[in-house]
């Protein structure tokens, strides 16, 4: 899948509304102006005192930074060689040289990992054991060990991994996972802005069940789950655009608890959820495949960088696993879209880190032995001018009043 192909799929997403939206806020009396973010050169170096990093040159000037050792992560990107590095990484966690905990939070903006997280079916809570945060634990498989180089070009590079997972009910899993991180070379949606900063990339991510069982409802399906970490700023908001002739809840807001209304907003008029990105407060957001379509995306004014994920549309006729901490009614009536803030994980708990996330999820795979399932998720990066602004009125799959 081509960035050209997503692009025809946008054509089809209805105009900006000229209504205004109002945008929430982390603060109203919060200063505006974000930290400034490493260079891309620095968070290079960086990791290449711990590890090995791959970088990709795009013809559009751009740079991702990609590495075997933290499992095939896209861990940072740019727009130009010497520009802000995108992707938030977690440097005192790599420099503490840890592994093997909870979560193994090296960052990075496109990582591969599976779902369901929660549930009745969960990879990331052991059997039997209460869906709690103090239980919670990502799979060894997913977080620990360097993935292998099957093919490198100076565009892509190809990862492969054989891993063994369980989850809550005691269903075994084994997968094959090949990955492919490549950068785009041209980009439909600023074709008509030829001096515009851009980066873009996408990751096919394919996983193949190698065991002897069929994965079924009845045991547990999986999900390729790609989430991506990202500089928060106090004026950084996530905009989710969503399907406004679907039926059912627009967004679901109640993984980590519900969300304040000062942090998140439904703007019904313009087709769009908007979500702080400051890194402060933690909770989580959803859209189902019917409410969701093919991209949610971010933007901060203060660093003038506009984030776009895009997925081929989601089709709600498919199932898709559900997250939610706790046994679900049916386990398959999930998220295909998800974004998350980072914040503190329990009063007076220290957070994560502080990031945000824009994740997208695949399918349910009900995989027969041998068969495979592939998910493609795209990122582009755009430095906003007013030329930029002007295009993405007009052809971007994101309202421009949700966005600026």
């Amino acid at each position: 899948m081509r960035f050209a192909f997503l692009a025809l799929l946008f054509a089809a997403c209805s105009p900006a509304s000229p209504t205004e939206t109002k945008v929430p806020t982390s603060d109203p009396k919060s200063s505006t102006s974000a930290t400034a973010a490493p260079s891309f050169e620095d968070d290079v170096a960086f990791l290449r005192k711990h590890g090995a990093v791959t970088v990709l040159e795009s013809p559009s000037g751009g740079r991702v930074a990609v590495s075997a050792k933290y499992q095939g992560r896209v861990m940072t990107s740019a727009v130009r060689a010497d520009g802000a590095s995108l992707g938030w990484i977690h440097r005192a966690f790599i420099a503490s040289g840890k592994t093997r905990t909870q979560f193994d939070n090296y960052g990075g903006e496109d990582r591969f990992w599976l779902g369901p997280e929660g549930g009745q079916f969960a990879l990331y809570f052991a059997p039997g054991k209460p869906f709690d945060f103090n239980q919670w634990q990502t799979p060894a498989a997913l977080q620990e060990g360097e993935w292998e180089v099957k093919e490198a070009t100076p565009q892509s590079v190809t990862f492969t991994r054989a891993m063994k997972l369980v989850n809550w009910s005691g269903t075994q899993f084994e997968l094959t996972v090949e990955r492919t991180v490549r950068v785009v070379a041209s980009e439909p949606l600023l074709s008509g802005a030829p001096k515009a900063k851009w980066i873009a990339y996408e990751t096919v991510n394919k996983v193949t069940n190698t065991g002897k069982s069929a994965l079924t409802k009845d045991t547990g399906l999986l999900s390729i789950w790609i989430l991506g970490m990202f500089q928060p700023a106090p004026d950084a908001k996530i905009v989710v655009p969503f399907n406004k002739g679907a039926g059912g809840e627009i967004v679901n807001d109640r993984y980590f608890g519900k969300i304040a209304t000062e942090r998140l907003r439904i703007d019904e008029a313009n087709g769009c959820v908007l979500l702080v990105a400051d890194g402060k407060s933690r909770g989580k957001i959803g859209l189902s495949p019917a409410r969701a379509t093919s991209a949610l995306g971010s933007y901060s004014a203060s660093t003038k960088m506009l984030t776009l994920v895009r997925i081929v549309q989601p089709d709600p006729k498919n199932d898709y696993v559900d997250n939610m901490w706790e046994k679900r009614p049916d386990p398959f009536k999930g998220d295909a879209l998800n974004a998350y803030n980072d914040g503190p994980t329990e009063p007076g708990k220290a957070s994560l880190g502080g990031f945000y996330e824009l994740e997208s999820s695949s399918p349910a795979m009900a995989l027969a032995p041998g068969a495979s399932l592939t998910h493609t998720h795209a990122t582009l990066h755009v430095e906003v001018d007013d030329e930029v602004r002007s295009l993405v009125s007009r052809s971007f799959p994101i309202p421009a009043t949700c966005l600026f």
